[in-house]
C-alpha cells in the first residue's frame, strides 16, 4: 500500500512540475492564461472499516484549473493589435462561411489578402453589423460575420451644390457681354474654379465667369456664366423652366453653344452690398441659389448621371444677422469660400477602433464611416471551456452557453486597440512553484526508496 501512496505522490508532483513548465515555456505567448494543478487526497472507507485508524490512498490530481485573470497591456503601433481589459473573449471561425466558434484572448489580428481581418492562425474574426451611424444592428453570436476592412468607401457622392461668396472689383470696367469668350480673359472681369464630381466619382472643373454688365443705365450688376470641362452650362429660370436664350440677360459666346449661354445676374447696392440674383428671365431668386439645367451626356460622357443638376448658393446662412455674402468693394478680385459636397471614390487611409469594439474606416476623400462592431463573448463559468492550441477556447457543457455583447456593456470589458494581452504569468511565482514541486517529487522518491529497502529487509530473514 505505501508504494501506491508514494507512487501517487510521485505523479501527483510530475504533474505539478508539468503545469508549472508550461506556464514558464508560455510567459511570452500573447492572451496565455496560466494553469494551477489541483489535487485532493485519496480516502477510501468501508462500512465494517475502523475510520479512526484508516490511512490515507495517496494524492489524486482533481483538476489542471485554468486562471483567467486579466493579464498586463503592451502597446503597439498596429491597430489591428487588439486587448480586452475586463470581461470577455473574442469570436473567430476558421473559415468564412463556418459557424465553428473559437473564443481567444489574444488579439494578433492581421489583414488577409481578400482585407478579411484574421489572426495567426488564419481564423476570422467576428463582429456585429453596424447601422449608418454606428449603433449595432443586431447583438446576437448568430448574426456576426466576418469582420472586412473595405479598401474604398463605396460609392461616391454627385455634387448637388456650391457654395461660392467672393468680391467682384467695384472699379472693373464694364464689358459687353455678347463678346464673351471662355477662352479670351479679355472678356470677362473674372473668374474661378471648383472641382466637382459625378456619380461615378470622376472629377470635372466647373468655372465661374464673371463679366460686369455695360448696358446704358444698369450700374453694378453682374453676369455669372458657367462651365463645366470648358463646355458652357445654361442656368434655369426662377420658376425651374428651361433658360431663354432670346432673353436680354443672356450671353452670346458665339459657336460655342450655338443660340448662346443663358446666365443670371448679380445685383449690388451702391455701397456694395449683395441685392440678389435675376435668373435668366429676369426674375428674382429669393433663396438666392442658381440651378444649372441637366449637365446631359454632351458633359458628362462617361456613362454617369446625365440628369445630374448643381446648385450654386451664394447665401450660406439668410438668417445670419451678417450672412457671408458676395461683395462689390473697390479691391481687387477674391473668392471668400467656395465649397462643394461631391465626394470621390476614397481609398482606405486608415481604420480607428474604440474602446466599445466600433471600427471605423477613414478615406482619402476625407469621409469616415462605421464599418463593423468588434464582437465580445462571455460565458457563466470561464474554467468550464475546452482549452484548444494556439490560446484559443471551445463552448462546454460546464462552461455555459455563450453570450455575445458589446465592449463596455454590462459585464463585457473594453477593446484596446494598438494593444496586446500578455500572458498573466508571474515568472517568479512559477519559478518557486517549480522548486517546491522538484522538492516534493523528491520526497516521494525518498518514500519509495525506503519502502523499497524495508522490503528488501523482509526478504533477507532467514
Amino acid at each position: 500500500m505505501s508504494f501506491n501512496i508514494a507512487l501517487s505522490g510521485v505523479s501527483a508532483a510530475q504533474k505539478d512540475l508539468d503545469v508549472t513548465a508550461n506556464n514558464i515555456a508560455n510567459v511570452n505567448t500573447v492572451g496565455f492564461k496560466e494553469s494551477r494543478a489541483e489535487f485532493g487526497d485519496v480516502y477510501a472507507s468501508s462500512l465494517l472499516a475502523g475510520s479512526k485508524t484508516k490511512v490515507g490512498d495517496g494524492v489524486l490530481t482533481q483538476e489542471v484549473a485554468q486562471q483567467f485573470s486579466q493579464g498586463s497591456l503592451q502597446f503597439t503601433n498596429t491597430a489591428l493589435d487588439l486587448a480586452i481589459t475586463g470581461n470577455g473573449f473574442f469570436a473567430t471561425v476558421p473559415e468564412i462561411t463556418s459557424r465553428d466558434f473559437s473564443f481567444t484572448r489574444a488579439g494578433q489580428f492581421k489583414l488577409d489578402e481578400d482585407n478579411f481581418v484574421v489572426n495567426s492562425n488564419g481564423d476570422n474574426l467576428l463582429g456585429f453589423p453596424v447601422n449608418t451611424d454606428g449603433t449595432s444592428a443586431s447583438v446576437a453570436l448568430s448574426t456576426t460575420e466576418p469582420v472586412r476592412i473595405p479598401d474604398s468607401s463605396g460609392s461616391p457622392q454627385q455634387t448637388g451644390e456650391v457654395d461660392l461668396r467672393m468680391n467682384l472689383p467695384a472699379g472693373d470696367g464694364a464689358l459687353d457681354a455678347t463678346k464673351f469668350d471662355p477662352k479670351d480673359p479679355l472678356t470677362y472681369n473674372a473668374a474661378t474654379s471648383v472641382t466637382v464630381y459625378d456619380s461615378l466619382g470622376d472629377s470635372h472643373v466647373m468655372t465661374y465667369y464673371f463679366i460686369k454688365d455695360s448696358t446704358p443705365g444698369v450700374d453694378n450688376e453682374w453676369f455669372v456664366a458657367t462651365s463645366i470641362d470648358d463646355e458652357m452650362v445654361d442656368m434655369l429660370n426662377s420658376d425651374g423652366t428651361a433658360a431663354n436664350l432670346t432673353d436680354p440677360n443672356t450671353i452670346s459666346v458665339g459657336t460655342d453653344t450655338g443660340n448662346g449661354t443663358a446666365a443670371a445676374k448679380m445685383q449690388f447696392s451702391p455701397g456694395g452690398d449683395f441685392e440678389g440674383i435675376l435668373s435668366p428671365n429676369g426674375a428674382f431668386r429669393p433663396d438666392f441659389k442658381l440651378e444649372t439645367e441637366a449637365l446631359g451626356a454632351g458633359i458628362l460622357s462617361n456613362g454617369s448621371d446625365p440628369t445630374q443638376t448643381i446648385t450654386i448658393d451664394f447665401n450660406l446662412d439668410p438668417n445670419n444677422a451678417t450672412p457671408n455674402e458676395p461683395t462689390q468693394f473697390a479691391s481687387s478680385f477674391e473668392v471668400t469660400s467656395l465649397e462643394q459636397d461631391g465626394l470621390p471614390v476614397g481609398r482606405l487611409t486608415g481604420i480607428d477602433i474604440g474602446p466599445d469594439g466600433l471600427v471605423r474606416a477613414t478615406f482619402s476623400n476625407g469621409t469616415s464611416e462605421p464599418i463593423v462592431r468588434v464582437a465580445l463573448v462571455r460565458f457563466a463559468n470561464e474554467q468550464g471551456l475546452t482549452q484548444e492550441s494556439s490560446t484559443q477556447w471551445k463552448e462546454s457543457i460546464e462552461s455555459g452557453e455563450a453570450l455575445a455583447g458589446e465592449a463596455t456593456t454590462g459585464t463585457f470589458g473594453e477593446v484596446n486597440s494598438s494593444a496586446l494581452e500578455q500572458a498573466n504569468v508571474n515568472l517568479t511565482t512559477e519559478l518557486i512553484d517549480l522548486i517546491i514541486a522538484q522538492r516534493n517529487f523528491q520526497a516521494n522518491s525518498r518514500a519509495l526508496e525506503v519502502n523499497n529497502q524495508l522490503n528488501q529487509t523482509i526478504l533477507q530473514i532467514r
